[in-house]
């Protein structure tokens, strides 16, 4: 048994213990947002993100959910998301950045960049989207964003956080291409791409084994194969225990709990199962974030109204125009308007938990739309209540009856309340509340015309109405300029350029993960794999209510021309000339799309390769080029433990949407040209007669040399062999019949080796 004491082969006194105990206190944090100082490293304050800033004043409550500090709320990952536009996303990181350092905070909790899984997921309101490319461009730029400024990000929640329901001891049983290929992405590149300050381990279990104790995670993956160099600090309240945890690679333990978890450590360290090298090792890396972000000047305040405007500048830029039948919309400043919906007066703008944010205002949708189209032109009826009784809701229903049908046109918020998507639960339906349907039909029927607001941190289904009204806006959850921003859309003064950065389906029913989610007994299995949003809907031709990818315009956008070239053997460019073919300003995401080549492994039919987002003036026309590298035309081979190309040819396609495909080029790839695997008696008789060398000589051996029955086995080479194809070799040489004698196959399986070793053919 090691023991302190015999470190370096020498006592250690007590100024060594009292340096032992001083370092392992460091590692468990001071209270509920700050970590304690010493050993010349200083006390950091980490707040959540990962839309605002959460600062609260002086003694936090336990929870850390009382009231924070004024700060501006920007709208929430399902929000900006839909931007589509990681530059707009770097300018609100370093907005964010500035509030944190205003506020003398060190580390912002954010980004959050898990997967949405299912539409059901309760944090999905704070998440960027169902596809990992997306979200990690993205969450790329919003790093660099707050890290311009000093302030250090804490990229959450690592990994596999897609649920609520038992997060803290549900276990995600994932396999292992689903998680190359889905859930790690968009924190690999992160990692590599934006260095980020530290990564938070999350609550739940990965195939049996806690992420804040997965050593494979935090050690084997995060640092040793991706190259961090940062703090990982638990989420807070998910270590189990803090010996495994740092063991893991878990540096910092959140929020503080006494001296429990630095006892632990050090009885650990007596014990012999933690070296001391260990715990030395996280302090450094601790150091490391406080030198990192060190203030460089004195305290500064922000510019409120200057981030109130990138707020309604960026919530704009997110609103996604669904529908726009008859060219309802953008209002005109010649029609009379009824806004209805109490939504319009108390607006919907984020989520409930740990990111809730105090904003510094709010903008009013009611009075926004009033200040832009003039008071005398702009009714209101509440329409619903929260909590209202069955009489009252029917006399606002008809209220709201009698004002729809004396307008041009009727404009109804309805949404999510802050109880209905929140950390900590997910929801159980998609189906907005009640009252808010019935009153998008009771306007519907005596309106000219319906154009209906979206405020919704989440999916929610558009059924039955949806064919019933002329627009639909969605307006996800979009910070506290909501008001401003959506008066801006609806009007015309912005042109809506948001695009669905998640699939609204047609029913809860028709998603990949409904028998699965969210589990049951503490495990959730993914078994639709790779097949997440809208990968599933495009390979299982699944008809869905809006794609991944849509948003609609005010004005036309063409393509006069698309090329692709290859640029070695993995990787290729695109180039397409987009022009604003309309009348009016407007933006464009160009989206590239990979079709698989021929595969040994079941790949989705399209995975979003590539995209950028382009403003044009009217008749105005840009080329844009596009990379596609390597990981996008690659998949994960298990059995290699390593990204592969397949040879072969793949599509790259023009979409505008993951369904609305509008060009198309081939692209042939030499891909990885591996060299034939060796073969042994176990390996499958498909495996021995596929195989380039081994295949032939087997085939001419038994033809030229064999029994009729061998020369029969040969010549059933189709429909016959395949009832065998998977015996291993050994077992079908003795079949009777085929015989093969064991010095031929010695002889073939030498061959193989000697195939494996040579230099594959380019």
């Amino acid at each position: 048994m090691t023991d302190i004491r015999d470190r370096d082969h020498e006592p250690a006194g007590d100024d060594d213990r009292r340096t032992l105990e001083a370092q392992a206190a460091l590692l468990s944090g001071r209270d509920f947002w700050s970590t304690r100082e010493g050993g010349g490293i200083r006390s950091l304050v980490l707040v959540d993100g990962p839309h605002g800033v959460r600062r609260q004043a002086g003694t936090a409550d336990n929870l850390g959910f009382n009231q924070s500090l004024p700060s501006t709320c920007f709208p929430p990952g399902a929000g900006i998301a839909s931007s589509w536009d990681p530059a707009l996303v770097r300018e609100v990181g370093e907005a964010l950045g500035r509030e944190a350092r205003a506020l003398d905070v060190d580390v912002l909790l954010g980004p959050a960049i898990n997967i949405k899984r299912s539409p059901l997921g309760g944090r999905t309101f704070e998440y960027f989207s169902e596809d990992p490319r997306l979200t990690g461009a993205l969450a790329v730029e919003y790093v660099r964003g707050v890290q311009s400024t000093g302030v250090g990000t804490s990229v959450k929640h690592f990994a596999v956080n897609s649920q609520e329901t038992e997060r803290m001891r549900v276990s995600a049983e994932v396999d292992d291409r689903t998680l190359r290929e889905i859930y790690l992405p968009a924190f690999e590149r992160v990692v590599k791409e934006a260095a980020p300050t530290s990564v938070m381990s999350a609550y739940n279990a990965i195939n049996g084994v806690f992420s804040s104790e997965n050593r494979w995670l935090l050690t084997g993956l995060l640092r040793d194969e991706w190259g961090f160099d940062g703090l990982v600090v638990s989420d807070w309240g998910a270590i189990k225990d803090r010996v495994d945890a740092l063991a893991a690679g878990l540096d910092l333990e959140m929020p503080g709990t006494g001296d429990e978890g630095t006892e632990a450590i050090l009885q650990a360290v007596r014990d012999g199962r933690l070296d001391r090298s260990v715990v030395e090792t996280s302090v450094e890396r601790l150091r490391g974030l406080a030198e990192r972000t060190a203030p460089t000047t004195g305290p500064a305040g922000f510019d409120a109204d200057a981030h109130h405007a990138l707020a309604r500048r960026s919530a704009a830029a997110s609103v996604v125009l669904l529908r726009n039948e008859r060219e309802t919309l953008p209002l005109r400043a010649d029609q009379h308007i009824a806004v209805i919906g109490e939504l319009a007066v108390q607006p919907q703008y984020q989520g409930g938990g740990s990111s809730h944010v105090n904003p510094t205002r709010v903008d009013v949708p009611l009075d926004e739309l009033r200040r832009a189209l003039g008071d005398e032109r702009v009714t209101f009826a509440a329409g619903y209540a929260k909590g209202a009784t069955e009489a009252a809701t029917d006399a606002m229903l008809d209220e709201a009856r009698g004002a729809a049908a004396s307008v041009d046109v009727a404009v109804v918020f309805v949404g999510l309340y802050e109880e209905d998507q929140s950390e900590g639960f997910d929801r159980e339906h998609l189906d907005l509340p009640a009252a808010h349907t019935a009153l998008i039909e009771a306007v519907a029927e005596v309106a000219a015309r319906t154009v209906v607001v979206l405020s919704n941190g989440g999916v929610v289904t558009l059924e039955p109405w949806h064919d019933r009204v002329e627009a639909i806006v969605e307006g996800w959850a979009l910070g506290q300029a909501v008001g401003s921003a959506l008066a801006d859309v609806l009007t015309g003064s912005t042109n809506p350029s948001g695009r669905l950065a998640e699939t609204i389906p047609l029913a809860l029913t028709d998603t990949p993960s409904y028998l699965n989610f969210p589990g049951e007994q503490q495990i959730v299995r993914h078994g639709e794999g790779v097949f997440v949003g809208y990968r599933y809907y495009t390979s299982a031709q699944r008809a869905v209510r809006y794609p991944f990818g849509h948003g609609l315009s005010y004005t036309t956008f063409g393509v006069e021309s698309f090329e692709v070239e290859t640029t070695g053997h993995d990787t290729a460019v695109a180039r397409v000339t987009v022009r604003n073919t309309g009348a009016v300003a407007g933006a464009e995401v160009v989206q590239l799309y990979v079709a698989p080549a021929p595969s040994d492994v079941r790949r989705p039919v399209r995975e979003l390769g590539a995209f950028a987002k382009v403003s044009l003036e009217p008749g105005e026309a840009v080329t844009v080029t596009l990379e596609l590298e390597r990981r996008a035309f690659a998949h994960w081979d298990v059995r290699g433990s390593r990204w592969r190309v397949d040879p072969g040819t793949y599509r790259v396609e023009l979409g505008r949407s993951a369904t609305d495909i509008i060009d198309v080029r081939e692209l042939p790839l030499v891909g990885d040209v591996d060299r034939p695997a060796p073969l042994s008696l176990v390996s499958t008789v498909k495996e021995w007669f596929s195989h380039p060398i081994v295949g032939p000589a087997l085939m001419q051996g038994m033809m030229a040399n064999g029994t009729p029955e061998q020369q029969a086995a040969a010549e059933a080479n189709g429909n016959a062999l395949k009832m065998v194809e998977s015996m291993p070799m050994g077992q079908f040489a003795r079949f009777p019949g085929v015989e093969i004698p064991d010095d031929a196959l010695e002889q073939l399986i030498a061959l193989s080796v000697a195939s494996a070793q040579a230099e594959p053919a380019v």
